[in-house]
């Protein structure tokens, strides 16, 4: 848990405008909330510890599979999600010097967001997360070295799954860490499972989309951004930081918390279809194309066969697969104009979200914060 000094000198507000490298997420997080990600860090390893630890007791090889879980929690990351809740909090009247208590809260979101990330790659077969092997692929090739007897493939997604559950009982019982009155906890869970339930909704149509594209939408595929990454990136933490400071449904401010956060849980979406057509692996961490390799049917893909004239709609259904069937389709796509229009949904959005945060009277410091998180979230290489 973080100490006193944390406490005390959490969250020292910089400069707007700082730079670190190709990634301006993490630049702006190291700028106003470089303590707080520490200390949701020193939680986790903390929680962690002990939970490994325990399962070790069981048996050793549940050390290892627990050990495996703790390092895919610990393994990096921007740690966005508690960033937004500790705003939601701040802007809701969460007090610095009472930050320990909340601690636990914030750093649960990380085990939550673990939870689909292990098991998103397993449905999407990504082969790479943060520029490392994804957890399945990783677990695939221990498999296989060790000379074990069946499908290592088979066993490296039965075993990712599992640690993708894992992550999600840890998230509950570091949720329950958090030293709040029993009436306020409640209300914080009703949150916190909403969240749940509209990412697990998200993710479902995610799926849905590729097995049946043919009558998807721009529309749908925008809900589908909508509940599978703005719920669970900025607008519930948001919600949820607000509950952890005592603010409920009806407020002013979750109404703003709201508007904001699906508009800019859409434009982070937005951006990341943007990153895996037309990123640099190198720095994104993933390999280029999955989506389109996939046809999955990205608000991208959607808004390319509404904008492209018949030739090129044909051109569109003829590309093969493999990468060089990727390389045309994202000349394709971009020549249909819809990276354009997705480039300007991106600034409408964030436009919007900057206005949602002045219908609502709320501290200089969480709304310069939220302003930096908004336009860094969105422009990005990573």
């Amino acid at each position: 848990m973080a100490n006193d000094a944390v406490a005390e000198n959490a969250l020292r507000v910089a400069p707007a405008g700082p730079t670190e490298g190709d990634n301006p997420v993490r630049a702006v997080l190291a700028a106003y909330t470089k303590d707080l990600v520490t200390a949701v860090e020193d939680t986790l390893a903390a929680f962690l510890a002990g939970e490994v630890d325990a399962l070790t007791g069981i048996d050793a090889a549940m050390g290892g599979f627990a050990a495996t879980a703790r390092d895919c929690v610990l393994a990096g990351g921007k740690r966005v999600r508690p960033a937004f809740a500790y705003w939601g909090w701040r802007g809701a009247g969460g007090d610095v010097a009472a930050l320990p208590p909340v601690l636990p809260a914030f750093a649960a979101l990380e085990l939550l967001h673990t939870f689909a990330l292990v098991q998103d790659d397993v449905m999407d077969a990504s082969a790479t997360r943060r520029g490392r092997p994804t957890v399945h692929v990783a677990l695939a090739a221990r498999h296989a070295a060790a000379g074990h007897r069946g499908d290592p493939r088979r066993f490296g997604e039965t075993v990712a799954v599992l640690i993708g559950d894992l992550c999600m009982v840890w998230a509950d019982r570091l949720l329950a860490h958090a030293a709040l009155p029993p009436a306020r906890l409640l209300d914080v869970r009703r949150c916190y499972d909403q969240m749940r339930v509209e990412t697990v909704a998200g993710q479902y149509l995610d799926v849905l989309g590729e097995s049946d594209a043919a009558n998807w939408s721009v529309d749908r595929a925008l809900r589908v951004a909508r509940y599978k990454t703005a719920s669970y990136t900025v607008q519930q933490p948001l919600l949820f930081g607000a509950r952890l400071a005592g603010v409920g449904d009806d407020a002013p401010l979750s109404a703003a918390y709201t508007r904001y956060g699906l508009a800019v849980g859409e434009a982070f979406q937005l951006c990341d279809d943007l990153l895996d057509s037309y990123g640099d692996p190198v720095t994104t961490g993933k390999s280029a194309g999955d989506d389109l390799r996939a046809g999955k049917p990205t608000v991208l893909l959607m808004l390319a066969r509404q904008l492209a004239t018949p030739t090129q709609r044909r051109a569109l259904d003829r590309v093969g697969a493999g990468d060089a069937g990727v390389a045309r389709l994202t000349e394709l796509v971009a020549d249909t104009g819809a990276v354009d229009r997705v480039e300007r949904m991106i600034s409408d959005r964030i436009a919007e979200a900057l206005t949602a945060l002045d219908t609502v009277s709320i501290d200089e410091t969480t709304r310069t914060a939220l302003t930096g998180l908004a336009t860094a979230a969105t422009d990005r290489r990573a």
